[in-house]
């Protein structure tokens, strides 16, 4: 009667932390954010007050209808866009996103920094984008790593513009937060 005990004991152990194993390996895949594409505008994002979302057909969204934009008003104004997921612990994030610069700048003066910060590390800058971006949707990609705890990643695109120099318009689509 032990021995069968035991054996029921490590039969439900082994099928226990097999199961837990593909459910970890699952958890792994996938877009995280649930509006990365603007469709349903600034829901799941924190917007600020100027942060417009377009559906355009004269300049077209990425993918969809629609795309946020910093619009350029040759005015002197800062901006925020800002979106946040959970990271299961584990998984490694890859963030990313679509831009496209529509400017009549001709030195830097406005700019659109994309930042990124996790629980646990210090905020970093991934990419800042100038007047002499591409004109056309152009992907940025940058992973962030595993951890061995579930964290939280925030993306955050901080735009600036200055009076007199031209105008600058930052489009964003398709930011995506993919687990593997």
């Amino acid at each position: 009667m032990k021995t069968a005990v035991i054996a029921a004991a490590v039969l439900l152990l082994t099928t226990g932390s097999a199961s837990y194993a593909h459910q970890a390996a699952a958890a792994c895949t996938g877009q995280l954010h649930p509006n990365a594409s603007f469709e349903r505008g600034t829901t799941g994002w924190t917007a600020g007050p100027r942060i417009v979302v377009l559906a355009d057909p004269a300049r077209p969204a990425h993918t969809g209808l629609a795309y946020a934009t910093f619009a350029g008003l040759d005015v002197t104004r800062t901006d925020l866009l800002r979106g946040s997921v959970t990271v299961p612990a584990g998984c490694n994030l890859t963030v990313g996103f679509w831009a496209r610069v529509t400017t009549t700048e001709t030195t830097r003066g406005d700019y659109l920094n994309a930042g990124l910060s996790i629980t646990g590390t210090p905020p970093k800058t991934l990419f800042s984008l100038a007047f002499d971006h591409a004109t056309e949707w152009q992907q940025h990609t940058s992973a962030a790593g595993t951890a061995t705890t579930e964290r939280t990643a925030t993306v955050s695109f901080y735009a600036s513009e200055q009076a007199g120099n031209g105008t600058t318009a930052f489009d964003v689509d398709d930011v995506t937060f993919t687990l593997s």
